[in-house]
């Protein structure tokens, strides 16, 4: 048990009191931000055709519930789908 802690059935310390010290916020040295890196194009291109490869699937899954009358299905697929190419894009063109 931490010995420096208060013990609770002491008269004076309040229920639920901190068993230590609180260590006070430490400021920092700086308060400007890095620059913004960019990631390299093979990298992009990797997570730009994993999108690719799932909005094929979501894809995939918005016509099969189509056919199979699942409209409700089918409208969120597609949707997923959308989504999915549109973040594929964005991943490369800005990096």
């Amino acid at each position: 048990m931490n010995e420096d802690a208060p013990d609770p059935s002491e008269p004076g310390v309040p229920v639920g009191a901190s068993p230590g010290p609180v260590p006070a916020a430490q400021p920092s040295g700086s308060t400007e931000e890095p620059a913004p890196t960019h990631r390299p194009l093979l990298e992009r291109l990797g997570m730009a055709s994993i999108a690719l490869v799932l909005a094929v699937l979501f894809g995939a899954v918005a016509a099969a519930s189509w056919v199979g009358g699942e409209l409700f299905l089918a409208i969120m697929a597609g949707i997923g789908a959308l989504m999915t190419a549109w973040a594929g894009f964005i991943t490369i063109t800005r990096g």
